[in-house]
């Protein structure tokens, strides 16, 4: 399976309960921790199983999640370092910071 193909088949669920965004990797659960407020989703925290070393693969859900976010006319607050590296290689996605956010 190349790359391409694996960002087109990884499924995300929005597990409410557990206020994550979560997909199955080989290792186990990969999960985006999230608290929500006045239409503002802020990342948290990047849940990784035990001997998992991915960094495209995390990439790719956080990708998955900037979709689900636009869809849904939320913004996006990245609290988690990670997350806030991610939107600085990927400019495309400040769209979805509040105004006067700047990172």
């Amino acid at each position: 399976m190349t790359n391409m193909e694996h960002i087109e088949t990884m499924e995300i669920k929005d597990n409410t309960f557990a206020r994550q965004f979560e997909t199955i990797v080989p290792e186990g659960l990969l999960s985006v921790e999230y608290s929500f407020q006045e239409k503002k989703i802020f990342l948290t925290k990047i849940n990784s199983p035990e001997g998992f070393d991915n960094p495209a693969t995390i990439d790719t859900l956080l990708k998955g999640i900037m979709e689900v976010v636009s869809e849904k006319k939320f913004r996006i607050m990245p609290i988690h370092p990670k997350i806030v590296l991610f939107i600085k290689k990927n400019p495309e996605y400040k769209e979805l910071l509040p105004p006067g956010i700047r990172i």
